[in-house]
């Protein structure tokens, strides 16, 4: 067997770290599709066996999934074992709403206010796509595409933040917080003057970014949360009204 030289195994572990950090920071996400061995090692100016171990360290640590005749993608499963045993317990919970928005309200206060102080010429220019698709998606009836949008943004924010945790625990919680953001957007929608405050909620949080106020980003996230938690109660109290209503028919039914 050759052994490998002390330098090859330097290169090797150089790769693994400058992969590792380009899925840590999101620049590589969940089902990405990460460049060909052959473009890994021109870019790094290495051989391509030493780029092909590198690969199979990280397909070791569940990092990386390799494909026959699909290619080597980041892997989609890497909060699976922190979301879905206790999506699973919480999901029924009649408190989820509200622990939901008080959890946002902590992680997006802080996750704005950094962005604001952190982000980068490049952050801001992906803040502005994510906003652009999601004001225009408000702009339209397509309520998955608003969604969608909604929680693309906000996870546009919290990676412009550069905390590691704050970005890759919202993308963990990203299947509560899509069905928080939907069952929302689904009693806002039939509401225009209440859709039209929601769009100009996004569009203040998105200008305190853009320049760089972090006090008034937080200002505006708290407003927003506050603006959530009266809608939350709102549809609480039209469920129980229909609810009541329902039990009034049947009773009066032969």
């Amino acid at each position: 067997m050759n052994r490998i030289q002390p330098s090859a195994i330097r290169l090797v572990d150089s790769v693994v770290t400058e992969l590792e950090n380009q899925i840590l920071d999101g620049a590589l996400r969940p089902g990405d599709r990460i460049p060909s061995e052959r473009k890994l090692a021109e870019d790094f100016g290495i051989s391509r066996q030493s780029i092909r171990e590198a690969i199979q360290k990280l397909v070791a640590k569940g990092m990386l999934v390799t494909r026959h005749g699909g290619g080597t993608t980041v892997t989609d499963r890497l909060d699976a074992p922190f979301v879905d045993p206790w999506y699973d317990l919480v999901k029924d919970h009649p408190m989820l709403p509200r622990d939901v928005l008080e959890f946002r309200e902590m992680l997006d206060g802080q996750a704005v206010q950094l962005a604001a102080e952190r982000a980068t010429d490049l952050d801001i220019e992906r803040l502005n796509q994510a906003f652009t698709r999601l004001d225009t998606a408000f702009g339209t009836n397509d309520l998955d595409e608003c969604i969608e949008a909604d929680v693309a943004f906000h996870q546009t924010i919290a990676e412009a933040s550069h905390n590691v945790l704050i970005g890759h625990l919202t993308s963990s919680l990203l299947r509560v917080i899509h069905d928080h953001v939907s069952n929302n957007l689904k009693h806002l929608q039939s509401t225009p003057k209440e859709w039209a405050r929601l769009r100009k909620q996004h569009r203040t949080i998105w200008m305190a970014i853009k320049d760089k106020k972090p006090t008034q980003a937080n200002i505006a996230v708290k407003a927003h949360s506050e603006f959530v938690r009266e809608i939350l109660v709102n549809s609480a109290l039209d469920e129980s009204r229909r609810l009541s209503a329902l039990r009034r028919v049947n009773s009066n039914a032969p």
